[in-house]
């Protein structure tokens, strides 16, 4: 679960407060409704690296609660490179790393993603496509896109679910995966995302099987766990 500490730290709310309450409504969601989750950390591209560094720097007492970094917000114009510096921190502190990049901005930012922050995984990343030399690398690293769906067409980044190319991504083998994006702004929790693009592009039983075991495949779990979610998969009908 992503969250982003600067929009609450900088109108004064503590840093602690924040990662306590979400550590709170996750530990009752296990408790409650049997949901295990994680947090990461997003730093807000549009602010400066010198923001991020002090947001890192106030994480690092809480590292038992949040596995990994991540950098969203508005993307064109605010590179990956911009924040390279901070996300080798990052990682020399033991966070695993995602970043933002290829869903308003170009293939480029998915290429500084993977070679300047060295990603664990990319968020977004469907205008990865435009790059056929990036797409192979994609492919060839099963490199996981964490595809949202309905973000894309709220955004415009396409016109019509009917256009979507995540069915075209699969099919070339792309590890993509299917998640919700801000689901109260962007109109529609995973289930909704799973819908909109199983009738707009008459996926099959078997296609929407393997988005979600790319799912589980690409996260931040136990292989065990893993094996055990995709055997819950492979059984269903």
């Amino acid at each position: 679960m992503f969250f982003d500490p600067q929009t609450h730290t900088d109108r004064g709310v503590a840093f602690a407060t924040v990662i306590n309450g979400l550590q709170r409504a996750c530990d009752d969601a296990k408790a409650k409704l049997g949901i295990s989750s994680h947090l990461i950390m997003c730093f807000l591209r549009h602010l400066s690296e010198e923001a991020a560094f002090e947001t890192l720097e106030q994480a690092l007492p809480y590292k038992d609660q949040i596995i990994g970094v991540g950098l969203d917000s508005s993307e064109v114009g605010h590179p990956p490179a911009k924040f390279e510096r901070v996300f080798a921190k990052a990682r020399e502190a033991g966070f695993l790393v995602v970043a933002h990049a290829g869903e308003e901005g170009p293939a480029e930012y998915v290429w500084e993603a993977l070679d300047l922050l060295k990603v664990n995984r990319i968020d977004h990343g469907v205008r990865s496509e435009e790059d056929p030399v990036l797409m192979q690398r994609l492919i060839a690293e099963k490199m996981p896109l964490t595809v949202c769906p309905l973000s894309n067409l709220k955004l415009c980044v396409v016109n019509d679910m009917a256009q979507h190319n995540i069915q075209r991504l699969l099919e070339q083998g792309v590890h993509v995966t299917v998640n919700s994006d801000d689901p109260s702004y962007f109109g529609g929790y995973m289930n909704d995302n799973f819908i909109s693009i199983a009738e707009a592009l008459d996926l099959s039983t078997q296609e929407l099987k393997q988005l979600a075991k790319n799912s589980f495949d690409a996260a931040f779990i136990s292989a065990e766990e893993k094996q055990n979610w995709n055997h819950q998969i492979d059984a269903l009908s």
